[in-house]
């Protein structure tokens, strides 16, 4: 478990992180969500006892980082792939990572294969690619057997084979009991991994909730429909006072819930053939939280045939 309270760090007159105070519990896989320059890697880097914290105090499995006699069997992070010196092969990186906790070539055997980097164990770092590097730091992660896993962007450099690789690792691990926070900027993958999620902007906690109570969002709920006789079921929709909208020759989006929908096509002897929520992507309830915490926004338009930034 991580836990941290009133946890704020400043660089001079910067604010980096403003008093955030959250838990990330075992069991579940915890996302951290924010827009560059809101304060992830920082908080991160304060739960991993890199950057000390101005104010406010952060715990893992009860005590500091700094604390654990063996940590590396208590937290496993990933937070820069290319922390390694490229003339080692992942075998050797490995091997001396493991030796100041005694771990052995058994375990490092283990993790080169959970890894999926088995075959190239042997291999200079240097040549690697980015989603090899990835794969290497995930490994060390894994190394110590821990009980809490931070990883920093674990899907960067992947390819969608070891995207969905990484996702059922997670929960993987996740569904052992252990406490797994990680960051990412694929919100369509976040949506698919995340149980929990936490959003920083600027320093500071903009939601903190399961990933089903983000999605359904505030306000009134929405429904879509398909009916052969849509045209006369907006009709009793609207005589029932919901706002109707008909957005094809068979189809409805309603703004009330769909067992008001249901009882009323029912009752009106209408048949309807789907009927469903609708509920906003990760991305739009992300965007929604985040609108004015941007350091920078993007321009309304580009001009005819501009290459986009990636």
């Amino acid at each position: 478990m991580i836990e941290a309270h009133g946890l704020s760090k400043s660089y001079g007159t910067t604010r980096a992180v403003d008093g955030i105070s959250f838990t990330v519990r075992p069991g579940i896989v915890t996302g951290f969500l924010g827009p560059n320059g809101a304060g992830k890697s920082t908080t991160m880097r304060m739960i991993m006892g890199l950057d000390r914290p101005t104010s406010g105090t952060v715990t893992v499995n009860g005590k500091p980082y700094v604390e654990h006699r063996a940590p590396l069997t208590q937290v496993g992070a990933l937070l820069e792939a290319k922390a390694v010196h490229p003339g080692r092969t992942a075998r050797q990186h490995l091997r001396v990572v493991g030796a100041t906790h005694g771990l052995g070539a058994k375990r490092v055997d283990e993790v080169l294969q959970m890894t999926g980097l088995d075959s190239v164990a042997d291999k200079r770092v240097k040549g690697f690619s980015l989603g090899m590097g990835q794969r290497l730091g995930i490994a060390v992660a894994l190394l110590g057997d821990p009980s809490t896993l931070i990883l920093d962007e674990p899907v960067n450099g992947l390819d969608p084979e070891g995207v969905i690789w990484v996702r059922d690792l997670v929960r993987y691990l996740a569904g052992q009991g252990r406490t797994v926070f990680l960051s990412s900027h694929l919100m369509a993958e976040m949506a698919q991994t995340a149980d929990h999620v936490i959003v920083i902007g600027r320093g500071r906690i903009l939601a903190d909730a399961p990933m089903a109570t983000l999605l359904a969002g505030p306000g009134q709920e929405s429904a879509r429909l398909r009916a052969p006789r849509a045209t006369e079921l907006a009709a009793v929709l609207r005589a029932h006072g919901h706002s109707v909208t008909q957005t094809g020759t068979d189809t409805l989006e309603v703004v009330a819930g769909t067992p008001a929908v249901a009882e009323a096509a029912l009752a009106a002897g209408i048949a309807v053939h789907e009927l469903a929520p609708i509920r906003a992507s990760l991305e739009e309830a992300y965007l929604a939280l985040t609108v004015d915490e941007v350091e920078y926004h993007s321009g309304v338009g580009a001009p005819a045939n501009a290459e986009v930034a990636r």
